[in-house]
């Protein structure tokens, strides 16, 4: 069983070995803004909803607010571990209290894909969201063409599940995404303790 270690929850952050998980602050904004959502392509592969022009970061999606219950997103700013710049977002979304799972989603920063760190947000997210929140049921729904985000779910012990079929418009064409599923008493957490 997981145990905190030493600095596993300072002051509101998360640590894993590469990363650190915050509450979004007003600083966040303007760069989550321009390398997230500003970019058509990412915004578009990573959100259900279409992606349409917003005219500046002071109202942008990723403004931080307060939760208002319990079935609220838990988002994060994803820092690199020195807490020296932003990395992305990560986030616990489609909270359901009663069955006690949550679906998993990170967006980084391009310029800081590549280094692992989406595979320690991942694992980051679930010891939040099984030890933390004490959920049941931790749930990746994807691009089947994100093999970033597959490989890092994958590493901390998520099973594919299934694929839908031409179930998401991006960009002018229907894509397959997948599904993948992590249970409590399957995940292994990879910190020390």
């Amino acid at each position: 069983m997981w145990r905190p270690r030493r600095g596993a929850y300072d002051h509101g952050v998360l640590t894993g070995e590469m990363v650190l998980l915050r509450a979004r602050r007003d600083e966040d904004v303007a760069v989550l803004h321009a390398d997230l959502y500003d970019d058509v392509v990412t915004r578009s592969r990573a959100d259900s909803r279409p992606w349409r022009p917003w005219p500046s970061a002071i109202d942008s999606p990723y403004a931080p607010s307060a939760p208002t219950g319990p079935g609220d997103a838990a988002i994060f700013t994803i820092m690199t571990r020195d807490g020296d710049e932003v990395a992305g977002e990560g986030l616990l979304w489609g909270i359901d209290q009663h069955s006690r799972l949550a679906h998993i989603g990170v967006s980084l920063r391009p310029v800081m894909r590549g280094r692992g760190l989406g595979g320690d947000t991942v694992q980051v997210l679930c010891r939040y969201g099984f030890v933390v929140r004490g959920f049941h049921r931790l749930q990746v729904d994807t691009l089947a063409g994100n093999h970033a985000m597959i490989r890092a779910a994958e590493r901390c012990g998520f099973v594919l599940e299934g694929t839908m079929r031409r179930s998401a418009w991006v960009l002018g064409e229907f894509l397959d995404e997948v599904v993948l599923g992590l249970l409590a008493e399957d995940w292994q957490d990879t910190q020390d303790v």
